[in-house]
């Protein structure tokens, strides 16, 4: 039997196909805002294996654990940016603890420092070009509370504090 990479078997897609499907994926860039001072960046780049390095840089936000995630449209321009729409979602539910999940726009939780900071990095096969440039875009989100992971459709992560839209 011919064992794949983890990645591969993952995304359902022979090696070769997952990394063709993600070979057209350019740098993307997300400024991120809020009304109460949140601000930074969201960098999403592609690497060689064909997954998306996300790396993630806030600050101006209250201390804690905050549920981020992708979101369906490239709009922030509603006050309680409602404007960005539901996650990315591509069909399926969300959550990592659905049976049918996660969404390509599920992330994991991130803790904020006292001081409003966080940083984090992490990777995601199911990020796609197709997915984040289609004709509407997508944003970045972050939001007052926790992911649960399994809530639908959202993981009962509460409002949303700061957004940002890719490719701006």
């Amino acid at each position: 039997m011919k064992m794949l990479p983890l990645v591969a078997v993952l995304s359902g897609l022979p090696v070769g196909a997952f990394a063709a499907a993600h070979a057209d994926m350019t740098p993307m860039t997300a400024s991120v805002s809020g009304p109460d001072g949140a601000a930074g960046t969201v960098n999403v780049t592609p690497t060689e294996s064909g997954q998306a390095l996300i790396q993630v840089d806030l600050s101006g936000l209250p201390a804690g654990e905050h549920a981020i995630h992708v979101h369906e449209t490239g709009d922030c321009s509603v006050a309680d940016f409602s404007s960005a729409g539901g996650h990315l979602a591509d069909g399926n539910d969300h959550g990592v603890m659905a049976a049918n999940g996660p969404h390509p726009g599920d992330i994991p939780n991130i803790t904020v420092a006292e001081d409003g900071t966080a940083k984090m990095e992490f990777f995601n096969a199911m990020l796609t070009p197709e997915l984040m440039n289609d004709e509407d875009g997508s944003a970045f989100i972050v939001h007052a509370g926790t992911d649960d992971y399994a809530s639908q459709p959202s993981g009962a992560a509460g409002d949303r504090i700061a957004c940002g839209v890719f490719g701006e």
